[in-house]
């Protein structure tokens, strides 16, 4: 077989980037874990031992990991005096936690995906699926890490204000649920936005609830149950919201139906979901590219292990959650707002 050195060296080349940046995940995990990004934030430019000082860590250690960093860009190395630091943009990325565009998150998430290969390479086989509470915890805490800081900048300066008439409600006083609330970040950034609204998070995972409960405590408007979308049984909601959740149901029309039901006459549905286009080659880009990825080894295994298992995925587009929702009988749908992760789909009967 006779290789095209043109076209092998580039790939090659992208090959060893992919090497590096899964190599380095770890890495990434570690230094939100035990502080590294945060105290170099902080106290930098730093020497390799002030960091491990600040820290708690072993020198060497540090001074490997901190080379590893440098290497990836994600922190700054001067060598004319041997100390380190980040740049406000790498502090925002990496160390603070309430930044609009931390990605730390997506890192716990990862370590989730690792440990569960075993079990996805024999669900490729069998055709089976992994159920969301077959994971480890970190997938949990990865998942609203993730999305967190993307809620906070958008939904109540932008998402909310989108839908007709839904924040004058809001701020009069709407009765809301939000259904798939997973650790309930979404829930409790509605609650604290709008006290006079009271908030009830739905989910069908009780782990995930029990954290929600304790993160939400200080708050007298909000409340969690344990439920599956198509059947929770509470009525009369002004508004419904499904955060980048919908796609991992087995049964979203069934889901959609319900909540239309439990809609009043004037009420609303927000559907968060992720960003995508209508064919693959509209999504063949970074953002699909982490997509598909976790669709694979997450949202499509979770869909297919509940019942119907429609598994829609994590790039379902706009074109088939418009088929759901006209499925389950909702008659007025657009697309209300959008970022580059995210599409706001507003939905009425």
């Amino acid at each position: 077989m006779q290789l095209d050195m043109k076209k092998l060296e580039p790939l090659l080349g992208t090959m060893v980037n992919e090497l590096g940046a899964a190599a380095n995940a770890a890495l990434v995990l570690i230094g939100d874990k035990l502080g590294l990004y945060k105290r170099l934030a902080e106290f930098g430019p730093i020497s390799v031992g002030g960091l491990a000082e600040v820290t708690g860590t072993q020198q060497r250690y540090v001074q490997e990991w901190l080379a590893a960093q440098a290497a990836s860009g994600f922190v700054h190395y001067d060598a004319a005096t041997d100390r380190y630091s980040m740049s406000p943009e790498q502090a925002a990325v990496l160390a603070d936690e309430d930044s609009s565009v931390n990605m730390a998150g997506g890192f716990h998430s990862l370590a989730a995906i690792f440990a569960g290969e075993p079990r996805l390479s024999e669900a490729f086989k069998s055709g089976t699926g992994v159920g969301w509470g077959d994971h480890c915890n970190c997938l949990f805490c990865g998942t609203e890490r993730f999305f967190r800081p993307g809620y906070k900048a958008h939904l109540i300066g932008e998402w909310l204000p989108a839908l007709d008439g839904v924040v004058d409600k809001l701020d009069r006083g709407a009765v809301v649920a939000d259904v798939g609330c997973g650790h309930g970040a979404s829930t409790v950034i509605m609650a604290e936005a709008f006290p006079r609204s009271s908030f009830i998070g739905v989910d069908f995972h009780g782990p995930s609830i029990d954290q929600a409960r304790t993160k939400s405590r200080s708050l007298g408007n909000i409340a969690f149950m344990v439920a599956k979308a198509q059947d929770f049984s509470d009525d009369g909601f002004d508004l419904v919201t499904v955060f980048d959740a919908l796609h991992d149901m087995g049964d979203p029309v069934g889901a959609a139906a319900n909540i239309r039901r439990r809609l009043k006459p004037d009420g609303t549905l927000m559907l968060i979901e992720p960003m995508a286009g209508n064919s693959l080659a509209e999504n063949l880009n970074p953002v699909g590219r982490i997509y598909y990825a976790f669709s694979t080894s997450i949202c499509v295994p979770a869909s297919l292990n509940q019942e119907v298992g429609m598994a829609l995925g994590a790039q379902a587009g706009e074109a088939r959650l418009r088929n759901v929702l006209q499925e389950a009988g909702f008659s007025r749908i657009r697309r209300a707002a959008e970022t580059p992760f995210n599409m706001i789909i507003e939905a009425r009967s």
